[in-house]
């Protein structure tokens, strides 16, 4: 079908051509300098009719329309200029003035509705087609990072995670992006797929953001921030692009790696009515190796290297099976596998295919039908509980949009497999089973360390027949293992699950003048179907569904409408959860002659409601088992724990052989109190949505001094968190009852327990704070500067909830520094990007550790060849080579060195 409407676009690219009647003639300059404007857009306005200037900065415009009409001369980074046409062969000259600030960019997220971003009623920050341009980072994605208050987590080279004020996580379920309106995460995985299946930066139109909290309009999950990004229009941007970029990654245990990515664009408007466009991009390289074999336990770094008989370590999978020998053998565990053995050749892919038809009936933009698809097939690696490969990942999107100047009727539906994905750590246990099993390796361990007394004799015997990598009797193993499902015996991940989405929006602005209304809703259907290898869907697929509904009341008042006053809420209601109602409430005032100081106000409501797996997960981890707290999920999950005690006897209710996921909830001790030696309880309630009460305070502005002009966005928020979803590590055990302070204890003595993971909310207080500004200026004739700072903050009372971890993973201070030209001789720009950030804790069930303070220099140089309407860049990514961990677990981030061509972009 695919290859069909490529065949089909080229064809038409060849062979339809349009009827002209009237004929413009032109050029448009620079109105500051004169200069003559190559490439710069002209089109006959509400219609997708148009041509753009030469390298002369001229223009022939041949259209079917009969004077009067109005034509709109627009490029990148100018003010956009109107020209009323009255006669056939016109001659107009365009000057443009160029935005000297980004004050007076359009901004629709904030409001959903078009707005100057000077007078957006909540932060917002933006990237446009010239920002990326200018992008000191190999792609436009991993530029976000140096926006203010933005946070970018590497799991490794093509999965970047983003993040606002917050509780980061890889997964980060609390952060929401939107491509072309559709959520852009995997429905059962829970995380945002970031640009692995994403965007093509050939693509791109824009990017906004918005830090904090925005349910009030986009529903659940818009808990700590949401991204959209939106996709050019093939009415307005036709002809085909292209972009070749070559590139070299370099780390200390990887080596220098080459990467290539390549991306094409084709455009075409075939008249006023029906336009397409396609869309595929083509990545490969190598990941970031994770080579941390520091000794771990309890989830933190421990002391002590291989040598020891206990060994752990991080990127070193196996090992974590271990037994207490006893005596004077003590707590030995298997010999483990290093990740690089795990994980094949370290590939990183990404292949995308973005196809779309765009029909509009009336010739104009009232009234626009797309029918868009998207495929996307990639590998990359995931940390989560566990480090997963992913392999062959697919996911597909098709949506059909109807959309006119105030509504628009969408639904899309995504599908994922995980194709060849595996859990690393599974794999490795697994292949240690393949050769010995654990109880005759710990047997032989035991035995040989009786005769010897020493461990490393031990060891060498019990490794006797050790499956070696690199040799086919080891191999062999590893692929009989990734392709099992079953995490008793394998470590493949089964998925296809499916997500059906719906939204519609209608603004009542035409019916009604004194004010804005818009109302809203949308209608969400998950389809859980992993085949029982994550959820407990072993019989079955698992549906549940969740809604909202959502109204927007905005007024103007004062002279020249300077006070702005926005009022929003929204009722949202899941499945196995109450409703919630998210209102939000803020005022914008425009001071100054121009209307440039504006100060903003906002008080709002948000939510999230608990993820697929926080709801049905039923998946054995090793280390402990996880289970979701969906009433029907409870005894959904059952297993049979091994090596019962001699001393164990049955409990009322059920056999020493069988665990269900209602026990971690209703019959567990707190794994906190049992390490404190005072085993309670641990009364994990059932969990349900979290929110957050949100109060921000901002000013953007522009101000003069002397012959210089600064932008200033400032900004300051104060979060209040109630029932903070978290995990809460406890323990069953096999027999008894928790309280009955004899059986259970005695459990506990025998080691006849398991560790389970259970879903709940936390009852302490907690609250987070920070402030961010960000000054851009231009100084020494012409170069752009721009700093801003970040502070982020969050309090929580650590004894009030002993076993919650609130994982903030968020520097407290940030700084970063941009400085550049985009002209500093003909053809010829720079840019330059420095972030600096704290050290600080990281929080998560792989490793609790410390996140080492860093700085970070990027830089690109840039040069455009108008004859061949290219543009050459040659820049790189962490320029010091010193490596630095975004998280502790992944592997090492070391410098990114790059070269590109683009051609008609």
């Amino acid at each position: 079908m695919i290859k069909k409407i490529l065949l089909l676009v080229c064809i038409a690219f060849s062979s339809i051509a349009m009827v002209a009647q009237t004929t413009v003639t032109g050029t448009v300059k620079d109105a500051n300098t004169g200069d003559l404007l190559p490439g710069a857009n002209i089109k006959i306005s509400n219609k997708a009719v148009g041509t753009t200037t030469d390298f002369d900065g001229e223009f022939v415009l041949k259209v079917s329309e009969t004077p009067p009409f109005t034509i709109e001369v627009s490029m990148l980074g100018y003010k956009t200029e109107k020209i009323e046409i009255t006669k056939n062969n016109q001659k107009v000259e365009a000057n443009l003035t160029e935005n000297e600030t980004s004050l007076d960019e359009i901004v629709v997220s904030a409001s959903r509705t078009p707005e100057r971003i000077m007078e957006s009623p909540v932060t917002v920050e933006r990237m446009d087609a010239r920002a990326i341009k200018n992008t000191t980072a190999p792609s436009f994605y991993d530029g976000l990072e140096n926006l203010k208050g933005v946070d970018v987590n590497a799991n490794s080279l093509t999965f970047k995670s983003v993040n606002t004020r917050g509780f980061a996580t890889f997964a980060n379920t609390r952060f929401m992006q939107l491509v072309d309106g559709m959520d852009n995460s995997s429905p059962a995985l829970n995380f945002a797929i970031g640009n692995l299946l994403g965007m093509s930066e050939l693509d791109v139109n824009t990017v906004e953001l918005l830090p904090g909290a925005s349910s009030a309009l986009y529903g659940a999950n818009a808990f700590n921030g949401i991204m959209f990004m939106t996709s050019r229009s093939p009415f307005n941007d036709q002809g085909i692009s292209f972009s070749y970029k070559y590139g070299i990654t370099s780390q200390d245990a990887a080596g220098d790696n080459n990467f290539h990515d390549v991306s094409i664009r084709m455009a075409y408007a075939f008249s006023e009515k029906f336009a397409a466009k396609a869309t595929l991009s083509y990545l490969k390289g190598t990941e970031w190796f994770a080579t941390d074999y520091r000794n771990t336990r309890n989830g933190e770094y421990a002391v002590g290297d291989r040598s020891v008989n206990d060994y752990d370590g991080l990127n070193v999978y196996g090992d974590e099976v271990a037994v207490d020998l006893g005596g004077a053998v003590g707590r030995v565990s298997r010999t483990g596998y290093e990740e690089r053995d795990l994980m094949k050749d370290y590939e990183a892919k990404s292949v995308k295919l973005n196809t779309a038809l765009h029909y509009r009936p009336f010739g104009d933009d009232r009234l626009e039908l797309i029918f868009n698809s998207k495929f996307g097939v990639g590998n990359t690696i995931y940390q989560g509980a566990n480090r997963y490969n992913i392999r062959d990942f697919y996911l597909a999107q098709q949506k059909l949009e109807l959309r006119g100047k105030n509504f628009f009727v969408r639904g899309y539906v995504t599908t994922e497999d995980a194709g060849n994905s595996y859990d690393s750590r599974f794999a490795a246990i697994n292949i240690n089973r393949r050769w010995k099993s654990d109880q005759d390796w710990f047997t032989q361990y035991a035995g040989t360390y009786l005769v010897t007394g020493s461990h490393v004799a031990a060891r060498a015997a019990a490794d006797t027949g050790r499956l070696i990598p690199g040799t086919p009797a080891y191999q062999a193993a590893f692929d009989e293992v990734t392709a099992d499902p079953s995490l008793v015996t394998g470590s493949r991940f089964q998925d296809q699950t499916k997500l059906y989405h719906s939204d519609v929006n209608y603004n009542f602005q035409e019916l009604i003048d004194w004010a804005e209304f818009q109302i809203g809703g949308s209608y969400r259907l998950y389809s859980l179907n992993s085949n029982g290898s994550i959820f407990t869907d072993f019989d079955g697929p698992i549906d549940y569904d969740e809604y909202g509904v959502y109204t927007q009341m905005q007024k103007k008042f004062l002279e020249d409408d300077r006070l702005k006053f926005t009022a929003s809420v929204r009722y949202d209601k899941a499945q196995n959860f109450d409703g919630n109602f998210s209102p939000r409430v803020s005022l914008a005032y425009a001071a100054g002659e121009n209307k440039n100081d504006n100060f903003r106000a906002s008080f709002q409501k948000g939510f999230r409601n608990p993820t697929t797996q926080d709801q049905y997960i039923g998946l054995d981890a090793g280390a402990a088992i996880l289970v979701g707290s969906a009433p029907d999920n409870l005894d959904r999950y059952t297993s049979s724990p091994l090596n019962v005690s001699t001393a164990g006897q049955p409990f009322v209710g059920g056999p020493t052989t069988t665990l269900s996921g209602r026990l971690a909830y209703e019959n567990s001790f707190s794994a906190t109190s049992v390490q404190n030696g005072t085993p309670t309880a641990s009364n994990s309630p059932l969990v349900k949505p979290e929110e957050v009460t949100a109060f921000e305070l901002g000013y953007r502005g522009l101000v003069t001094a002397g012959e210089s002009r600064i932008t200033i966005d400032l900004s300051g928020y104060y979060n209040i968190y109630n029932d903070f979803i978290s995990g809460k590590n406890v323990l069953v055990p096999f027999y008894g009852t928790v309280g009955d302070n004899s059986l259970s204890l005695l459990a506990l003595q025998n080691g006849d327990f398991k560790a389970f993971q259970t879903y709940t909310n936390t009852t302490a207080d907690i609250t987070s704070y920070g402030a961010s500004i960000g000054l851009n200026t231009k100084v020494l004739n012409g170069f752009d500067l721009g700093v801003n700072y970040t502070y982020a903050k969050f309090d929580f009372d650590q004894a009030s909830d002993p076993d919650f971890e609130a994982g903030f993973n968020t520097p407290e201070h940030k700084v970063k520094l941009q400085f550049g030209h985009t002209n500093l001789f003909e053809n010829f720009g720079f840019n330059i990007n420095a972030r600096w950030q704290n050290e600080f804790l990281w929080e998560s069930t792989f490793l609790d550790a410390t996140v080492d303070a860093r700085t970070v220099i990027d830089a690109q140089i840039n040069y455009t060849i108008p004859s061949l309407k290219s543009v050459i860049k040659l820049g790189g990514a962490n320029l010091t080579g010193q490596e630095y961990f975004s998280a502790p677990g992944v592997g090492a981030i070391g410098s990114q060195y790059y070269l590109s061509w683009t051609i008609n972009n």
